[in-house]
């Protein structure tokens, strides 16, 4: 796919309506779901502050993931011409170099605000803004292989965005085992989360070169990989809180795997036409129980002997 041209090389400013825009607002709410996950897991009465709560908030959607979408946005701007040509670039709201000087002074903005709230959130926030621009931008452009781009993006929505909020909690310090082990579990289901995303662009992935997994193995065996990487790690999950005496959380993790395996059920009779229903459903129980498991790492409510409990502070 060739990248060499800009879609726009007029010279003049965006309005702030169009830079929102690029921001993606939309995407926002995953990885600051998966921030309050980690804050939660962290436990309470810790002492921390209303503005730390919202200043990793404003971390991890609006900075972070807005900083990601906007390098996207510019990488792909010559398939957005095509694509969606009313996009912010492409339609020439957003002129000549001006997305990616954007692009620049939000990611710095983004790592200056992490190194306030701490060392480990400031490492967090590092990792995931070097796989933000690793996805879209030459010479890895990783989004060009649903493997490695659907994993960058899963470790950045979902493991990464978890730690900094148990970090944030812990005075930045690295959050301890059992929460690092549960964090990266979700992100490797998000893997399959990402991948039927995916599902609604096969036809233009295949047009450029995009090898996102549908393209790649065709939406019925992609919906099954998808099934398995969302599945497998939720049961690892359950079998470490049972290992932990978190039984009540075990059992709210198992209840909403299950109502997952019926909606998969579902989804792989069709998944051409199911997947947007899935994603409305059974992510929506995915993330349920990513917070099931947070409280139960946390020990906000007393179920099962404290000696028994992971050690997470």
């Amino acid at each position: 796919m060739n990248q060499s041209a800009p879609v726009n090389v007029a010279v003049g400013r965006a309005s702030p309506g169009a830079l929102l825009e690029l921001l993606k607002p939309i995407t926002w709410f995953p990885p600051m779901w998966a921030f309050l996950c980690g804050w939660v897991s962290a436990g309470p009465g810790t002492g921390i502050s209303g503005w730390s709560l919202l200043a990793g908030i404003a971390l991890t959607g609006p900075l972070v993931c807005g900083a990601s979408q906007v390098v996207n946005d510019w990488y792909d701007r010559d398939v957005d011409a095509l694509n969606e040509p009313h996009r912010p670039i492409p339609s020439g709201r957003v002129p000549g170099n001006v997305a990616l000087w954007f692009a620049m002074a939000w990611t710095l903005l983004a790592q200056s605000w992490a190194l306030m709230l701490g060392p480990w959130v400031a490492a967090a926030t590092f990792i995931g803004l070097l796989l933000a621009w690793a996805y879209s931008a030459p010479p890895l452009r990783l989004k060009l292989n649903g493997w490695w781009g659907n994993s960058a993006v899963a470790l950045s929505y979902e493991g990464l965005a978890w730690i900094t909020g148990a970090a944030i909690v812990l005075g930045g310090d690295l959050p301890p085992a059992p929460i690092l082990i549960i964090a990266l579990l979700y992100s490797v289901g998000a893997h399959g989360i990402m991948t039927l995303n995916d599902f609604k662009s096969v036809e233009g992935d295949l047009q450029m070169g995009i090898r996102s997994l549908p393209a790649q193995l065709g939406r019925e065996r992609a919906a099954k990989v998808a099934c398995v990487f969302m599945l497998l790690p939720q049961l690892v999950v359950i079998a470490l809180l049972l290992q932990w005496q978190l039984v009540p959380y075990a059992a709210a993790v198992t209840t909403v795997v299950v109502a997952q395996c019926l909606a998969m059920k579902r989804l792989l009779s069709d998944p051409k036409q199911l997947a947007p229903w899935y994603n409305a459903t059974g992510v929506s129980l995915y993330v349920l129980g990513m917070m099931s498991a947070a409280v139960g790492l946390g020990g906000w409510f007393v179920c099962s002997p404290p000696r028994a409990r992971p050690r997470v502070g």
